[in-house]
């Protein structure tokens, strides 16, 4: 069993005015078993919460990213509101996981995720683990079957690992790899410490694209700018995922495998502007906040303001 839940009203709220000032008054709850969505007009943003660590759990690492969506919607309730009238934001709830049950939870997500892709809103997707990355794959392929959909990741991992009997958060893109006859994927922030000889040796037989964190730096921005131009040349559309555990913990300390050699915002930043700009971006994610080891709210506060800043980005588009 799969439990989906409104966002309460509640979770939005900072500082009031009565001009829409702050994001938290611009932002609307939807019920989607209760509600119809109707087809976006304009330019529209959809948030969904994805409630479940069970895959961290199963990948033997720390707990505690369930908490994670409404978390970061709390830090994103008192920004600024410097969006366009004309463009709407809705919040879709969150998706929770049951029983321990992973595989009907990424079902299930990967339904809501096609329900609001097709009303032609942007979907925005609040971590939970990086399990996440199979159901949102799958929820755009249920939309768009035939199209080159490439995934580019931002993270210290690259969660190619073979399922032991079942997937978790290790697993998602070697899933999605061996699922698909067309395999796009690019990694940004790829550790050496944190992904063993036989990750590499299945990288490279899938024929995935990476840059090491140590090369994922502003003193690189010319290969960095070549690869992702390269790579999205290739495919229709781009899934963005941002796996917040591929930051530095001097700015993400609060995630499920932290790392002192992980990247700068400034480079994520400036990555997420080049995605946006070649807009073929159509969803994005979030994963691995673990509030139960965040510092003064600090990498959710990171996580809101990434998701400001797309939304923004694409917003001015």
């Amino acid at each position: 069993m799969t439990s989906y839940e409104k966002t309460s009203d509640n979770i939005w709220k900072g500082r009031t005015s009565d001009k829409e000032l702050y994001l938290h008054e611009k932002v609307q709850c939807i019920d989607l078993e209760k509600e119809e969505l109707t087809r976006n007009q304009n330019i529209g943003f959809s948030i969904l919460g994805y409630e479940c660590e069970e895959g961290v759990k199963r990948n033997q690492g720390r707990i505690g990213t369930a908490a994670a969506p409404d978390i970061i919607r709390k830090m994103m309730g008192s920004l600024s509101n410097h969006f366009q009238d004309d463009v709407n934001i809705i919040d879709i709830g969150n998706v929770k996981c049951v029983d321990d049950d992973l595989e009907k939870t990424q079902s299930f997500t990967s339904n809501k995720i096609k329900q609001v892709i097709e009303k032609e809103y942007f979907n925005v997707v609040l971590g939970g683990g990086h399990d996440l990355g199979y159901a949102h794959y799958n929820g755009l392929k249920k939309h768009l079957p035939t199209a080159t959909i490439g995934i580019i990741n931002l993270d210290a991992h690259f969660d190619l690992r073979v399922p032991n009997g079942k997937g978790n958060s290790g697993t998602p893109f070697y899933q999605i790899a061996k699922e698909n006859d067309h395999f796009k994927y690019l990694c940004l922030g790829i550790q050496e410490e944190a992904n063993n000889r036989i990750l590499f040796e299945t990288a490279r037989e899938l024929g995935v694209n990476f840059i090491k964190n140590t090369e994922f730096t502003m003193s690189h921005i010319d290969h960095i700018d070549k690869t992702l131009t390269n790579f999205i040349n290739t495919v229709d559309y781009v899934y963005l995922s941002i796996d917040l555990d591929g930051f530095s913990s001097a700015y993400a300390p609060g995630v499920s495998a932290p790392s002192p050699f992980g990247f700068s915002p400034s480079i994520a930043l400036h990555t997420i502007e080049k995605i946006c700009n070649s807009k073929k971006l159509i969803s994005a994610d979030i994963v691995e906040l673990n509030p139960a080891h965040d510092v003064d709210n600090c990498t959710a506060r990171l996580a809101a303001r990434l998701i400001y800043y797309i939304m923004k980005y694409i917003s001015t588009l």
